[in-house]
Order: C-alpha cells, then structure tokens, then sequence
C-alpha cells in the first residue's frame, strides 16, 4: 500500500500541495500515483512564471507504462520549478513527498483539495 503523507492536501488527480502560509507551495504526485505509474522517466513542467488554473492540465508525467497529465492543484504563478526532477524524473519514484516536488506556486485560489485521510480512503493509500 502505497504511502500518503498526512500533512498535505491532495487533489482528485494525485497532486499534493504543501504550503507554511508565508511563501510560496510546493506541488507534487502522491505515492499512489507514482506507484501507479511505475519507473517514471521523462517530467513536462510548467516554465517559472506561467499561470496555472486549479483543475486544468500543467504538465505532463512519463513512465515505461504510459503517459499522464499534471493537474494543477491551485491556481497562481509558478515561483521554481525542481530542475533535479526534470533531469532525473526517477526522484519522484524514489522520494514523491521530498525531493521529487514539481513545482511551486505563488497561490491565488485553491482547487478542491482532500485531506489526507479523504484521499487515502478514496486511493487505497497509507497514512
């Protein structure tokens, strides 16, 4: 069973965002869809200062198995993107919740988002 950390807040499409209310939020995948996906080997993220809208498509993630779209999470301007991930995308398999973020936000507005007890319940995951 696939790990979900319970102090984020997941999106319906495997995003998860971490955010300390004074700078920006990190955006990544779950656990559970970077299982799903299995050894993933190419990430398309959104470019630093492109605005992004909750629930629309942001990027892309690639695996040996298939090819899936980045949702994002919130809406807002994209601060930083994980240059480590976009040259070894196997860091979001090897660490989803720590060194494999995507990106972070300057939010604007939040899509709907569970908690991680909602996603877990819903995904089949572990707190």
């Amino acid at each position: 069973m696939s790990k979900v950390a319970a102090e984020l807040k997941y999106s319906a499409e495997h995003e998860w965002i971490a955010s300390d209310g004074a700078g920006p939020t990190t955006v990544g995948v779950s656990a559970v869809a970077a299982d799903a996906l299995g050894d993933i080997v190419y990430v398309d993220l959104p470019e630093v200062g492109a605005t992004i809208t909750a629930g629309e498509t942001c990027g892309e993630i690639e695996s040996t198995k298939s090819v899936s779209d980045l949702y994002a999470p919130v809406t807002g301007e994209v601060t930083e993107v994980n240059t480590a991930v976009v040259e070894d995308p196997a860091v979001v398999n090897a660490d989803p919740y720590g060194a494999g973020w995507l990106f972070k936000v300057a939010v604007a507005s939040e899509g709907p988002l569970l908690t991680a007890a909602e996603y877990a319940a819903a995904n089949g995951g572990e707190l």
